[in-house]
């Protein structure tokens, strides 16, 4: 599955610095060609020399040196993948904000690869604000970001943080390669974050959604060849320019966009926190308080996915969304049939690091005929990988 697939490894300066070993050997077992370039911290937890003997191939480690002064160009060039492992929290802040004073940094911002980048830390720095916000740029970046495993710290400490082992990077790799190009030439319609339904001129209803996850999975379907449509509700958070985006405001105008691009669709996700309601009437004027209690006439919106349901064919997947407080499964499978939908991704509000805003998801996916899948809390990004999968599978 690896055989000749170039390999980047870079390691940054972590304890786990020591599972590069093995992540190393592990690859040229699998019959990869394996370079690896190192921070001079990494270095202090595992000689250089150990890595070029296992990977038989020199070791960068210094920007400024005279045989290597061109090697961020040419390394990230030539690399099938740049895996990033461990990838230190020191480092993460460098790639997330363009910093370039080392060899890795200047290769990692020169590569036109695919980067995967394995986290390692304790957990206290893992969770910090600082770090949460420099993972989410870096998989706003595109980067592939790999969920930290719970266990025991080089502090001491249980928790969060521990980076990935070894074999699981393997078996990702494998998966990654084998499933790059399955949605090749196929076209995906997915409906991502809030509505705006107008009271006045200055005010509406709405709800927490972020796009987060529907970017998350327009990413994944994009990586995998997929020619990516967005219907996107207003959002603060970036999109790559390659995924074609129609932007919307409202629930009428969400429908309207998803209904009209359906028909050459193959996959469609309807991932967006939709109105439920909208109000009867929009204010021309801005409402005036007045009375002590203020009422608003609404009016049911369209059923997106429903309509979707009626129209779909044979040859094509329809997958909906289901935010739960209460009665999760059975509300879930529920939505399933009603819809006539082929998969309905549920979440729940009840689990931690769950719904809107968070850049984690814990989900559970309903299929046809009593399918069901159940996955641990981890990185949306890594959820999406999820979803796709199932999908692709049918």
């Amino acid at each position: 599955m690896l055989q000749a697939k170039k390999i980047l490894l870079a390691v940054t300066g972590s304890i786990a610095a020591y599972k590069a070993a093995t992540l190393v050997r592990l690859l040229v077992k699998e019959r990869a060609e394996v370079k690896v370039i190192m921070t001079k911290a990494a270095t202090d937890f595992i000689p250089a020399l150990t890595m070029a003997t296992l990977s038989k191939n020199k070791v960068l480690t210094d920007l400024y040196e005279e045989d290597t002064w061109a090697n961020h160009v040419v390394l990230g060039r030539w690399a099938d993948v740049m895996l990033i492992a461990p990838a230190s929290c020191n480092s993460i802040a460098k790639m997330a904000n363009g910093l370039c004073d080392n060899l890795l940094m200047a290769v990692y911002l020169s590569a036109t690869s695919p980067v995967i980048i394995a986290p390692a830390m304790d957990e206290d720095m893992w969770h910090h604000p600082s770090c949460k916000k420099n993972i989410e740029t870096l998989a706003g970046y595109g980067n592939i970001i790999l969920p930290v495993e719970n266990g025991e710290l080089a502090s001491g400490l249980q928790g969060e943080g521990r980076m990935q082992e070894p074999e699981n990077i393997i078996e990702y790799l494998k998966s990654y390669f084998q499933i790059k190009n399955d949605l090749q030439g196929k076209h995906v319609l997915i409906s991502a974050g809030p509505t705006q339904e107008a009271l006045d001129p200055v005010r509406y209803l709405t709800n927490h959604s972020t796009g987060k996850m529907g970017i998350a999975l327009a990413k994944e379907c994009y990586s995998r060849g997929a020619i990516v449509t967005m219907v996107l509700g207003p959002v603060n958070e970036k999109v790559p320019e390659h995924i074609n985006i129609i932007p919307v405001v409202s629930a009428a105008q969400m429908y309207e966009a998803c209904i009209a691009h359906f028909a050459k669709t193959d996959i469609a996700i309807m991932c967006a926190a939709v109105a439920d309601y909208t109000p009867v009437e929009t204010a021309s004027e801005k409402i005036k308080k007045k009375e002590n209690i203020f009422t608003i006439e609404c009016v049911k919106t369209k059923d997106i996915l429903k309509k979707l349901g009626e129209m779909k064919t044979a040859k094509q997947v329809l997958a909906g969304f289901a935010l739960e407080t209460e009665n999760e499964t059975a509300n879930a499978i529920k939505k399933l049939d009603n819809k006539n939908a082929d998969f309905i991704i549920l979440n729940s509000l009840r689990d931690e690091g769950a719904g809107f805003g968070s850049s984690t998801n814990k989900i559970s996916i309903f299929g046809k005929g009593n399918q069901s899948f159940s996955f641990e809390k981890k990185m949306k990004e890594a959820a999406a990988t999820d979803i796709i999968n199932i999908i692709t599978k049918k």
